[in-house]
Order: C-alpha cells, then sequence, then structure tokens
C-alpha cells in the first residue's frame, strides 16, 4: 500500500450530524469457512489506513455478527466467505441488521463469489463485493467513500 490517508472521515449514524472520527469496521468470517489469511489482510489494510478495526475471527453465526455490530457500534462490516454459503449466510446478515435498526451500516463482501451471485447480493443491501486479486487501496478507498456517501444520505 502506498501514499499517505486521511486518518480521519467525516461519519455519522442514522440521524446524526457527521463528525470527523475513524470509521469502525467490523471484519469477520460468517459461516463454518477456516481460511481467514484474506480477512486478515483486509484488517490490517483498514487499520493501517486509519480506520478502527474489530476482527471478530471464525465460524460466526448471523445474529454473533450483528450484536457485534450493534455493540461496537459500526459504520461497515465487512464478511469474508470462501466457502459458498454467500447466498444463505448475507441475506440473513442483511435483515438481521434491518431488524436491529442498524441498516445503515455499509456492508461488504470479500471472497470466493460468483458474478452471477452478486447482482442478488447487492439487491440484498451488499454495498461492494471484492474477489481474490482485488487491490486492498481500492477496497479502502470504495469503504471511506461509501461512508461518506452514507454520511450525507443519513
Amino acid at each position: 500500500m502506498t501514499g499517505a490517508r486521511e486518518p480521519f472521515a467525516r461519519v455519522a449514524a442514522k440521524g446524526e450530524e457527521p463528525v470527523d472520527r475513524p470509521i469502525r469496521v467490523l471484519v469477520t468470517k460468517p459461516g463454518m469457512d477456516a481460511h481467514d489469511r484474506g480477512a486478515k489482510v483486509i484488517a490490517r489494510a483498514f487499520r493501517d489506513a486509519g480506520m478502527e478495526v474489530i476482527y471478530t475471527g471464525l465460524r460466526q453465526t448471523p445474529q454473533n455478527i450483528v450484536d457485534a455490530a450493534v455493540d461496537e457500534d459500526v459504520d461497515v462490516v465487512g464478511l469474508s466467505i470462501l466457502s459458498g454459503a454467500h447466498n444463505t449466510l448475507v441475506p440473513r446478515i442483511m435483515d438481521l441488521l434491518r431488524q436491529a435498526g442498524r441498516d445503515d451500516v455499509v456492508v461488504v463482501l470479500g471472497g470466493i463469489i460468483p458474478d452471477d451471485d452478486i447482482p442478488a447480493l447487492k439487491e440484498a443491501g451488499v454495498a461492494g463485493v471484492f474477489g481474490p486479486g482485488s487491490d486492498v487501496d481500492q477496497i479502502v478507498e470504495f469503504v471511506r467513500r461509501a461512508v461518506q456517501e452514507r454520511s450525507r444520505v443519513g
């Protein structure tokens, strides 16, 4: 990763005025997938970009993920799925976020996601999908822009 980055962004929870503070990101591995190298790489990239990162580790249930997102008051949930269970897990997580009143959270997804599955995931509310080989700087900037846009709309 290259270049200096702004450590703070104008972020706001739903209905609040934007303030300058670090973006809070929850990075997590839902389901039975036991490969977390990519999740750790992106967690470090977010941290190096000045974001506050909470990493929940492996084998998280959708409810565990949403509980952590609510408890930690995150701006972003980064899901890493390599198991092929994204069409089941992601819609459930999105539904639980809505039920918890946190539909303002930006959700990004990384992993092995077939192109044919991406439209349904975005329809469910996922802001961005990033596969193997995605540039981490571009992911960081995507997240920063998505949070900024959400703060303007929220």
